[in-house]
């Protein structure tokens, strides 16, 4: 069974940074793409971001120029989301979400996209 498990979530002030990771367990896909979407009270899921096996990412555009996803193939995947400049708007939480495509799709931003989803992780920007 596909786990996905999210670490690295935390507290900062505007303009802080922190380093989220997702690690894959379970897996038997050759290939697929891992993406971070975003939630906060009230509003729905929105994709943060998204990578491919081969390092092509994919970034919505409030987050370009901020957050910087990268992905370890090895044994134990690891997808780390860099978020820099972080805004009080940023808080929520972080979740990961995989599905095996050999790339990622135009669709990206679409939840319905995933089969798989780790627990999330929270980030909380004070102003």
């Amino acid at each position: 069974q596909v786990g996905l498990t999210e670490s690295g979530g935390g507290s900062v002030e505007n303009g802080g940074s922190l380093r989220l990771s997702c690690r894959t367990s379970g897996y038997r896909y050759r290939r697929y793409c891992m993406a971070w979407f975003r939630q906060s009270p009230g509003n729905e899921r929105e994709g943060v971001a998204s990578i491919d096996n081969d390092g092509n990412a994919n970034y919505d555009d409030f987050v370009k120029g901020r957050f910087t996803l990268s992905r370890n193939n090895g044994v134990v995947t690891v997808s780390t989301l860099q978020t820099r400049g972080l805004k009080p708007e940023d808080t929520g939480m972080y979740y990961c979400a995989m599905v095996p495509l050999t790339s990622c799709s135009a669709s990206w931003r679409d939840t319905r996209e995933y089969n798989f989803w780790g627990q999330g992780t929270p980030v909380t920007v004070s102003s």
